[in-house]
């Protein structure tokens, strides 16, 4: 069986003890003679998958009572609007940092619902850092504030969670939910699409407190109402149901790792193994400032898009697939998710170094 590393920002490579568990029961699910495809969500067989996936995702992340966890679907993007159509409720108010592509289209969004304030922004440098955030900066009557703790395009991160005293924080963590360990106590909203770090996409993951629940006007769609998802146990139509099985095995395979300490482990490893090979190199460069570097999103250029598109061509050949970087950007773009092995990371450098002596070579002789 052929395998690539599967650099990809989304959709993902999954971890290949899932995959195999998943194609191990994909004809006949414990016996019932029925795929999880087949499967009612009003059966008690996917009553079990959608009660244990919520279990094992409260365990990993810790989850303190007081905050519900949501299966649904629409992606991050459905949550740029179904966020301040459901929060905008008190004062109509709310503030935003914008740190990049996905940012910009939250913030374009909520600007149809209530009073957008941008409070900090990194567009000065083309995103490439995180700007600071404090609390003398947030509108004290702002229904809440809004971040993207990981820039997937930009490849920046938060190192720190601001903190927004009485003020909601309102997390997009599609690309690093699971990555590392975070206080969830700290968000009064975290919000992912799946297709990162939990499974396929199709299904989102929304972590809300309660007393944020219930704010939706009378006029919000019933699809769109965190009310509606919470009181229905996300059952309230057919929610996704072959994501949320999926995302149980991937919730199951991070706890079979140590959980998400250990994970953060890996990923920090991955992550200097790839950053350090980047300081070494003198052709290519990361061009995210130091201090805000994402652990899953590794943008790298060189000088020349012709070396850059030479690069990627030749990965492929070797089976280090979808480096080439968002078109807002250039250069390349590794995404080191979960699911990747120390043994990708370690592939790609290798092939850096190749590919930099032979280039260097190719100099000599000119």
């Amino acid at each position: 069986m052929k395998r690539v590393y599967n650099f990809s920002a989304g959709p993902s490579m999954l971890p290949l003890q899932v995959l195999e568990k998943a194609q191990e029961e994909v004809v006949n699910y414990r016996n019932s003679g029925m795929s999880v495809m087949e499967l009612s969500h009003r059966s008690g067989l996917f009553t079990d998958i959608i009660t244990e996936a919520e279990k094992l995702l409260r365990e990993l992340m810790a989850i303190p009572e007081g905050y519900k966890v949501l299966f649904i679907q629409g992606g991050a993007s459905q949550q740029f609007a179904t966020v301040p159509m459901n929060l905008l409720g008190k004062n109509g108010k709310a503030d935003y940092v914008n740190t990049g592509s996905w940012s910009k289209k939250a913030i374009k969004e909520a600007k149809k619902f209530g009073t957008i304030r941008v409070i900090a922004s990194s567009e000065d440098d083309n995103f490439t850092y995180i700007p600071a955030v404090d609390r003398s900066m947030i509108d004290p009557e702002a229904d809440y504030v809004h971040i993207t703790t990981n820039n997937t395009i930009e490849g920046t991160a938060y190192l720190e969670i601001p903190d927004t005293g009485d003020v909601p924080l309102v997390a997009d963590m599609s690309s690093n939910i699971l990555s590392e360990e975070i206080d969830v106590s700290k968000f009064g909203l975290i919000y992912a699409g799946a297709q990162k770090n939990i499974g396929p996409a199709g299904l989102t993951v929304v972590i809300i407190r309660e007393d944020l629940i219930g704010r939706a006007p009378e006029n919000c769609p019933a699809m769109l109402d965190y009310k509606t998802h919470s009181e229905s146990g996300s059952l309230y139509n057919t929610p996704p149901t072959y994501g949320i099985y999926m995302a149980k095995l991937v919730f199951e395979w991070l706890k079979s790792l140590g959980g998400i300490k250990e994970m953060e482990k890996i990923n920090r490893k991955k992550a200097q193994i790839l950053y350090h090979a980047l300081e070494e190199s003198s052709i290519f460069k990361s061009p995210v400032r130091k201090d805000s570097r994402s652990l899953m999103n590794i943008p790298f250029v060189s000088d020349s898009t012709e070396l850059d598109a030479a690069f990627v061509k030749e990965a492929q050949s070797k089976g280090l697939e979808t480096l080439k970087g968002h078109r807002s950007v250039g250069g390349m773009r590794a995404s080191i998710y979960n699911a990747m092995p120390i043994e990708g990371v370690q592939a790609l450098v290798t092939f850096m170094n190749d590919f930099e002596t032979n280039y260097e070579q190719k100099e000599e002789r000119k």
